[in-house]
């Protein structure tokens, strides 16, 4: 018996030695922080007890960083007492709120992380502004019909998740103001356009607009330098066209224009040197064919960078006369007519420049460029003569 005795009792010793153990590694303050702080708002009713509750662990900002309010059939929010300015994230998801309170988001000086997705909002408060320090916010799952102008303010944002609202419209300059911004998912909502400021989000990696009602993308996506994701899938017969400006996205890794309205992609698809990954299923293609697209991503590669080598050789050199048409463009001349009481689409002999052209001098009363450089017209390209604002000079004498 004294035996058995001893036994339990180096068995109960070696238990309370390895108990202490496992205390000492985890360490004083990463355990039960979280939990108190959820346990105390457990039993909160409608969220004012809640606050209150966990009023006392805020005194000390150290203490207070993260505030889990999430999946406790909140309806309505009461902040008054805690010390908003301590939180550095707060998780409200998963909630029945319908309304966030304007002073409650004003306070949160600190805030990094804001989680609402999956509740009852309608609209975002004005005062979201004041997250001058927000990264991260996510309104996805509620019933926004816009997001608030004050948005632009959050300048350190860093990702915008607003997937499954309402949403028919996003400010339109966002793209000018958020410029921290790297990733921007709203995927399924009811967006028409995508605004064209967009084309400003120098560091934007991951842009998702699926399953939307998108009619076309930004002209000028070119200066997305490092996107690497792009998404605009399952808009339908909605999105019919891309801009030729996909193609010189430098970084795109992974391009999805998948069940959409689309029948001829940019020849510019096919200098998109790091696309790894291409879905184009669910369009009615007919550039690059269905044979081309069944043998995969470097075969439509090929077959938009053939097509683009020819469309160049085609494509006819424009001509030009003295130079005037860049002139014209930098505002050197301003259009001028030739002498007056001539007619704009009278012909002379040997004139094979007939054509009136809009900005640019008549040139239908020029001769061709062998007879003007004759002799008798060198004084012409004097360059005090050809400067001259008198409409006489710009006009040769004709040969009767």
């Amino acid at each position: 018996e004294d035996m058995m005795g001893y036994e339990h009792m180096n068995q109960m010793t070696m238990t309370t030695t390895g108990m202490m153990k496992n205390f000492n590694k985890v360490g004083p303050i990463n355990i039960p922080r979280k939990k108190t702080t959820r346990r105390s708002v457990s039993a909160i009713d409608g969220g004012a007890a809640a606050t209150a509750a966990a009023a006392g662990e805020g005194d000390r900002p150290q203490d207070l960083k993260t505030l889990d309010l999430s999946g406790m059939s909140l309806a309505s929010l009461s902040a008054s007492s805690i010390n908003l300015a301590s939180i550095s994230k707060l998780d409200l998801s998963n909630n029945n709120i319908q309304q966030i309170p304007e002073s409650l988001v004003a306070r949160m000086l600190n805030l990094w992380t804001l989680d609402l997705h999956s509740n009852q909002l309608k609209t975002l408060p004005n005062s979201i502004g004041c997250l001058s320090k927000l990264k991260v916010l996510n309104v996805s799952g509620n019933n926004l019909k816009a997001l608030p102008k004050t948005i632009e303010d959050c300048r350190s944002l860093e990702e915008l998740n607003a997937n499954f609202n309402e949403l028919t419209t996003l400010p339109d300059t966002i793209g000018f103001e958020l410029t921290n911004l790297t990733k921007l998912s709203v995927n399924s909502n009811k967006l028409i356009v995508l605004p064209s400021s967009l084309g400003h989000l120098t560091s934007l990696r991951v842009l998702d607009a699926r399953l939307n009602h998108l009619g076309s993308l930004p002209e000028d996506l070119e200066n997305l330098v490092n996107l690497q994701v792009l998404n605009v899938s399952q808009n339908f017969q909605h999105l019919k066209t891309l801009p030729y400006s996909v193609g010189l996205l430098i970084s795109l890794v992974e391009l999805d224009v998948s069940y959409n309205g689309i029948k001829v992609l940019p020849d510019s698809i096919g200098c998109l040197r790091k696309i790894q990954k291409l879905s184009v299923e669910g369009n009615p293609l007919v550039s690059p064919p269905f044979e081309v697209v069944e043998n995969g991503l470097e075969a439509v590669k090929q077959y938009m960078s053939e097509k683009m080598t020819e469309s160049n050789k085609k494509t006819p050199t424009k001509k030009k006369f003295w130079g005037i048409g860049k002139m014209v463009k930098f505002k050197t001349f301003h259009g001028l007519s030739s002498s007056p009481g001539r007619s704009p689409g009278r012909r002379t002999g040997g004139d094979s420049h007939g054509d009136e052209r809009e900005g640019f001098i008549n040139v239908s009363d020029y001769r061709q460029i062998d007879g003007i450089a004759s002799p008798r017209h060198v004084s012409l390209f004097n360059p005090r003569r050809l400067l001259s604002p008198l409409s006489a000079y710009f006009s040769p004498p004709r040969y009767r």
